[in-house]
């Protein structure tokens, strides 16, 4: 594949039509000269080293030399080869939890740091598997599309924060409802859903939506992340904590994540739960359960890193250059018999 580092300056070549319209003009006035001193023939005669067709081979030489100038500072880019790779992997989504009880610090940092390393770390032991990443809180926004573009969805995911999701509550059911979606249409292959979260829903029923997921033949898996000790919300002005959350009556809401509700919601789609503890939050655990599951095979385009080509234009540049000097406009006395020109 052919591709141009920098196309702007093929604007270059229209100065191609100025330059041979600069030669036409002085060709002209080389004729209309020529003129004043008589009749053609005996001009001719009088300047038989003459050539007429000479200047427009030294300008065809320049012209050529010019054009291939223009082309090397386009700097062309060549693929060295692409193939179609064939690789077997599992469509894995991410539900990660970004509502504000993710803040306590029953854990550290915190719930939500805490769960972005262990998915960070889960992203990079994934291998050819697609990963996605779906933030919920209130309300469920695709962060990530299903890739298998590592880098791009760890940095994605260092962005995520309480603010991703402008709708606050919790809502696992509506989580698990767009990462179905975001699974390609292909019924081939494993589809799993990990729900990182401290499992207080409040907003609707993510059972029912891990049993509609389950007929679709996707397997949903769950993380807490939290003690059941629990700890307070904290609130943050401009990057620094100004206190703590509180209800109607004043007092400080402690957050403590629902061991029940993300059991019962990964046994009803054929998952497993999860304790989140350790740097891993148990992701690896549940990393192997789905290492077990069949594998979907996907193909893939893959080009190999591009090389620059420019210097072989340059060298063309040289070559035209070279041989526009060597041809003289008027012909050689000793390579007349020749007839080269």
């Amino acid at each position: 594949m052919l591709i141009f580092e920098n196309p702007q300056y093929f604007w270059l070549f229209w100065l191609l039509p100025v330059l041979f319209i600069l030669f036409l003009a002085g060709r002209y006035f080389v004729k209309r000269n020529m003129k004043r001193f008589g009749n053609s023939q005996v001009i001719s005669q009088l300047i038989p080293l003459f050539s007429g067709y000479r200047p427009w081979i030294k300008h065809i030489m320049l012209i050529l030399s010019f054009s291939f100038l223009i082309i090397a500072l386009a700097n062309p880019k060549v693929g060295t080869h692409m193939e179609e790779a064939t690789r077997e992997g599992i469509e894995i989504v991410v539900a990660l939890d970004v509502s504000r009880s993710m803040l306590a610090e029953d854990i550290r940092p915190n719930r939500l740091e805490r769960a972005k390393m262990a998915v960070s770390r889960l992203i990079d032991e994934t291998g050819n598997d697609k990963i996605g990443i779906v933030a919920f809180a209130g309300s469920a926004v695709t962060q990530v599309p299903l890739t298998t573009d590592k880098s791009a969805a760890k940095m994605i995911l260092r962005t995520v924060n309480t603010e991703t999701v402008s709708v606050q509550g919790t809502a696992i059911g509506s989580a698990i409802e767009r990462a179905v979606r975001s699974f390609s249409d292909s019924e081939d292959g494993s589809k799993v859903i990990i729900v990182v979260s401290d499992g207080e829903n409040h907003l609707d029923c993510p059972v029912t939506a891990a049993e509609n997921a389950a007929e679709k033949g996707i397997n949903v898996n769950t993380i807490g992340v939290g003690t059941s000790e629990g700890a307070p919300i904290p609130i943050y002005e401009n990057d620094e904590m100004t206190g703590y959350l509180r209800d109607s009556q004043g007092n400080t809401i402690i957050s403590r994540y629902d061991e029940e509700t993300l059991r019962e919601t990964a046994d009803a789609a054929n998952g497993i739960f999860v304790r989140g503890t350790g740097a891993d939050l148990g992701l690896d655990k549940i990393h192997e359960h789905i290492q077990k599951m069949e594998t979907e095979l996907y193909e893939e385009k893959v080009f190999a890193e591009y090389e620059s080509r420019y210097h072989y234009f340059i060298a063309l540049a040289l070559i035209f250059i070279l041989l526009e000097m060597l041809i003289f406009e008027r012909k050689n006395k000793y390579l007349e018999k020749f007839k080269i020109f």
